[in-house]
């Protein structure tokens, strides 16, 4: 099928793209580490995430990988179709942009597999057909990120009807920090000498306070909270208003200050709502559980439920909250301070998404906490409470024991409790128990799948 007639404008746009792809150097970045596979056989790989969390570089990083394989360069097309240039671009007129590359490289595929890079493919609608045609063609493998303004990047899987791979790419953590800052990495960090444990404890706390946001690296304090703040409100503005045709925005407003404020915390709906009646702010029980489900989705914010075999049991009890990164803590508290608990158990939290497990929070017979159960998707279990500093005695056999309880629960789960330095750890830890600081299980576990 061939494609519509194009204006001239588009013609030369895509033309003119497609050439700079195709003999344009990559651009540098720091590399990311991603957990587990990012490309799966006869599917498109949709990369997913935050707004402004790297997930263009890490295309690039794709096609770098490519070619240090041995791909050649012109079988490595890349397009960012959120360019004012194409716009007014359909789906039906992508076909030019085949036609093209097949004029330029007519015998690409006798020299191997084809590899489109689509960047914010979701500015052409009808969008999704154009990628199954690639997909159907052969010899073919396709990368696509999506904006949430306009489409959802969980959608991306959805349009492309099972068609997709999805991987989530969340801000930097603690390991890319500090390859960002050309940092050395501990190849064992329980080895380390004093001086270096310092500097490694000093590195994570600044990094807890920052974030992983990379244009926020390096920035100072002001700059960085204003381009924190900007990052909200462009999530709020495109891809909940916008996109949802939300009007209420008061109420979004309210909900959204109250989670970033409230890292950790736990959130009942009903008690939201009464909070918002009594200050005079309109709104639904059902508009509140939307505005959370389309937060979720844009990843600003990650819920964890409560760990229960009942639905009913799940629905009734509070969802803890998080911000999808630790340096968002800071801007959004009233003091003004970051608070390191409440920053280190959302660091573990967005960790464990990265390595795709699912989360829950245990609440205990005996009323206890744990603040995650995580399944990895090769089934193991584990149960880990997460304490800044369980060193003095009363708050280290309070963690203790929460662990013991749920573990009688969970058998199989390995226990363990991160906390934030070694000084940190209680002196007498059960052997079920595996306590270390959290940025040596972040470090031990950087090179996993």
């Amino acid at each position: 099928m061939r494609a519509t007639i194009l204006p001239t404008r588009l013609k030369e746009a895509l033309t003119e793209k497609l050439a700079e792809s195709l003999a344009a150097p990559f651009p540098e970045a720091t590399p990311r580490l991603v957990h587990g596979a990012v490309r799966f056989p006869n599917k498109a790989t949709a990369i997913v995430g935050i707004r402004r969390g790297g997930k263009t570089t890490f295309l690039h990083q794709l096609r770098r990988e490519r070619l240090a394989e041995g791909t050649p360069r012109e079988l490595l097309p890349y397009l960012n179709f959120e360019d004012e240039r194409l716009a007014g671009l359909g789906t039906s007129q992508l076909g030019f942009l085949l036609e093209e590359y097949g004029r330029r490289h007519p015998y690409a595929r006798e020299r191997g597999i084809v590899t489109w890079s689509l960047d914010e493919i979701q500015a052409v609608p009808g969008w999704e057909r154009f990628v199954r045609r690639l997909l159907d063609s052969g010899r073919v493998e396709v990368t696509v990120t999506g904006s949430s303004a306009a489409l959802l990047s969980r959608e991306i899987a959805t349009a492309l009807r099972g068609r997709a791979w999805e991987v989530p790419l969340f801000p930097f953590n603690f390991v890319e920090t500090l390859l960002h800052q050309d940092r050395t990495i501990p190849t064992d960090p329980s080895l380390l000498t004093g001086a270096e444990r310092a500097r490694t404890e000093r590195a994570f706390l600044d990094w807890l306070n920052v974030g992983g946001f990379p244009e926020a690296q390096g920035l100072d304090e002001t700059s960085r909270a204003q381009l924190l703040r900007d990052y909200v409100d462009v999530a709020i503005l495109r891809d909940v208003v916008e996109r949802h045709g939300v009007s209420n925005i008061a109420g979004l407003r309210w909900l959204v200050r109250h989670l970033l404020r409230s890292a950790a915390g736990l959130f009942s709906v009903e008690k939201f709502y009464a909070a918002l009646k009594s200050q005079g702010v309109a709104i639904s029980k059902d508009t509140i559980h939307q505005l959370l489900s389309y937060l979720e989705d844009c990843f600003l914010v990650r819920m964890v439920w409560m760990e229960s075999d009942s639905e009913r049991q799940r629905m009734v009890n509070p969802r803890k909250a998080y911000p999808v990164d630790s340096g968002l803590i800071s801007v959004f508290d009233q003091s003004g301070r970051v608070n390191i608990g409440h920053a280190l158990e959302t660091a573990v939290l967005i960790e464990l998404e990265r390595r795709r497990c699912a989360v829950t929070y245990i609440r205990t017979p005996g009323g206890r906490e744990v603040d995650f159960l995580a399944r990895g998707a090769d089934g193991k279990a584990e149960l880990i409470q997460v304490c800044a500093d369980a060193s003095d005695p009363e708050t280290g056999t309070r963690e203790l024991e929460a662990l013991t309880e749920a573990g009688a629960i969970w058998p199989q789960a390995r226990q363990r409790l991160l906390t934030l330095t070694r000084d940190g750890i209680p002196p007498d830890i059960p052997e079920s128990v595996i306590a270390l600081p959290a940025y040596e299980w972040l470090i031990e576990k950087r090179t996993e799948g």
